[in-house]
């Protein structure tokens, strides 16, 4: 008997070990360059060459030693693992359920169950029917924010309205920073590649919370028309990636680009990330998403501070002031300027008072011992009047962020410093200023990155850096009786200085704080107490500083942004002079795709008066 059986044993290895190079001998020569393959694998071609890297910079995501940059050897290695038999949490066919899926159908393997009771688990809580992608608007305060934000949301099946989309989850991919790391940090490191990036599972309430509730952003929801197989694809790939590595980069790699490779994973042929290009923007993204036919509705949630704002904004002005002193305690909840209203006139400032005092005590930590107390009283008195009429629920935008201009913007435009004449290119790749189209954007809110300056001019011929601008942000919030955002500005980058002697390029930094008020609708006044150094050889001392102030108007509509006033600076280092500046620059937009600008600057630097003139055209892409 030992030796059939030996005989059996032997003819079953040879059987084996012949029918294994037969298996992937079928494979077709080029499937590991498949699309869908390069997907799920996170490859992208190589710059040079003809070879491909995965952007996953975790070793757990590989099956290969050579997986990050062979995409045929990971194939060959994830066949391999999933053609094992038996099943549990390690195996490759749970671990890698995206790439299994996709692997049978394409090689019409046997489809045979498998038990992995951590994926099922995590699957079957997640409940998810439908998939939807979340905004959140602009937040200049924080670095991390500065763009927008995006996740995705998992939307149970709605079987009734009592379905609290709340309690969904929602994947996001966000910078693994630590805590005690600065806000300067953080924007450095997140520039240059220095943290990891994570793919996390949260419950909505808390993203609501986060964005929502503490940084007063906006949300705004687009439901996708993915199906039911797609969404599924996408939490396979989400549960492939999730808690793995892939090294984050403020400008492009970032949240808004990790979900773009979940919706491309889940319905091929979208293509989505071949959009993107320098930068990945979140609201450009949503555009991508939006253009690609994958909207299926859209949702706008409003932030506590926005719906805090309309509450008072729907008051009359001498009912706002009522309001505002209410809250502060210098009118009492029952006096005689409260009682006298109207029922409806009273019941509504009541809940606007009432809104206004929780959010402060919420957002912008009132004593408890004040706010509690208020609470109750308008609480109360709000309680004893029936019938009457609820304050008007927060509008929907016009013009949604997704539908403002777009963020690249090429100008041509031609002018005369003193008596030498020019024509000047600008190149910004990323994002808005004062006085391009507002629509999508914050009132008074400015971010420019890495915008470039040159000019020609026409005397000499003689082609200039007139400025690089690094990083430019400016925030101008109008402060009123209820709200006092202090208006801010910094920059840095390199322009053409005058050093008495002739226009050197300098490097340079920038900033100021101060107010804004608003004079109506579309028009503020602000004032900003301002600091500028300048360093640089052709200085006498090699460096130089500035306090300054800026005083001035912005105006901004749908149709012409206009923005004028006055610059002082004291240079008091290297050249003890003033530089003082009367400006004005207006922009007339043409839809969302042009703006033809005009500025006009008349400049007194080292006693010489020098009057610049500057006219052309803006073009968004």
């Amino acid at each position: 008997m030992g030796y059939p059986l030996r005989t059996g044993q032997a003819a079953l290895w040879l059987a084996c070990s012949l029918a294994t190079p037969a298996t992937f001998a079928a494979i077709p020569d080029n499937l590991h360059e498949h699309p869908v393959w390069l997907t799920l694998g996170h490859y992208h071609q190589d710059a040079l060459g003809s070879g491909f890297t995965s952007q996953a910079d975790d070793p757990a995501f590989f099956l290969s030693e050579n997986g990050k940059t062979s995409p045929e050897a990971e194939l060959q290695a994830t066949l391999e693992a999933i053609r094992q038999p038996g099943g549990g949490d390690d195996h490759a066919r749970c671990r890698f359920p995206a790439r299994d899926a996709w692997l049978r159908e394409q090689l019409d393997l046997p489809n045979t169950p498998v038990d992995c009771p951590a994926y099922d688990e995590w699957a079957e809580t997640l409940n998810t029917e439908k998939v939807t992608l979340v905004f959140a608007a602009s937040y200049l305060n924080s670095p991390s924010s500065m763009f927008g934000h995006t996740f995705l949301r998992l939307d149970p099946p709605q079987d009734d309205e009592e379905t609290d989309l709340l309690l969904a989850n929602t994947i996001s991919y966000a910078a693994d920073a630590a805590e005690h790391d600065s806000e300067l940090l953080f924007a450095y490191r997140g520039i240059f590649g220095g943290y990891p990036g994570i793919t996390a599972i949260q419950p909505y309430y808390e993203m609501i919370r986060l964005y929502n509730d503490i940084e007063h952003r906006d949300l705004w929801e687009y439901t996708l028309n993915l199906t039911q197989p797609e969404v599924d694809t996408l939490l396979a790939h989400t549960w492939e990636i999730q808690d793995k590595n892939f090294d984050y980069y403020f400008f492009d790699e970032n949240c808004a680009y990790r979900l773009l490779a979940l919706i491309d994973a889940a319905r091929p042929g979208t293509d989505l990330l071949d959009e993107v290009s320098t930068h990945a923007i979140p609201s450009d993204t949503v555009r991508w998403v939006r253009d690609a036919g994958l909207v299926e509705s859209i949702h706008y949630r409003p932030s506590a501070a926005t719906s805090v704002a309309h509450s008072l904004d729907s008051l009359p002005p001498e009912h706002r002031t009522i309001a505002a002193a209410v809250a502060n305690g210098y009118v009492d909840v029952n006096g005689p300027e409260v009682r006298e209203l109207e029922k409806n006139d009273r019941a509504q400032l009541l809940d606007a008072t009432y809104d206004y005092v929780r959010y402060q005590s919420e957002a912008e930590g009132w004593p408890r011992e004040h706010a509690a107390p208020l609470s109750h009283q308008l609480l109360v008195s709000r309680s004893q009047i029936d019938g009457a009429e609820e304050l008007p629920k927060v509008p929907e935008p016009d013009i949604r962020d997704d539908q403002g201009h777009d963020t690249f913007r090429l100008s041509l435009g031609s002018g005369q410093m003193a008596h030498s004449e020019f024509t000047q290119l600008t190149l910004r790749p990323a994002y808005h200023d004062v006085l391009d189209p507002p629509a999508g954007y914050r009132t008074g809110a400015q971010l420019q990155f890495l915008r470039l300056d040159a000019r020609l001019y026409h005397d000499n011929d003689e082609l200039q850096v007139e400025q690089i601008t690094g990083v430019e942000i400016r925030s101008l919030s109008p402060r009123n009786q209820f709200f006092s955002p202090i208006s801010w500005q910094v920059g840095f980058g390199g322009r053409r200085t005058d050093t008495g002697d002739n226009r050197v390029l300098t490097p340079y930094l920038e900033g100021g704080a101060g107010g804004s008020w608003g004079l109506g609708q579309n028009t503020q006044a602000f004032a900003i107490a301002t600091a500028d150094v300048e360093i640089d050889d052709d200085l006498r001392r090699g460096h130089d500083f500035a306090p300054g102030a800026d005083l001035g108007l912005l105006h901004q509509n749908n149709r012409f942004s206009l923005l004028a006033g006055a610059k002082t600076k004291a240079w008091i280092i290297s050249s003890q002079h003033r530089q003082d500046q009367l400006y004005a620059e207006g922009n007339w937009h043409i839809g969302r795709e042009f703006s033809v600008f005009a500025k006009f600057t008349r400049e007194d630097h080292f006693d010489r008066y020098q009057s610049t003139w500057q006219a052309g055209l803006h073009a968004y892409f």
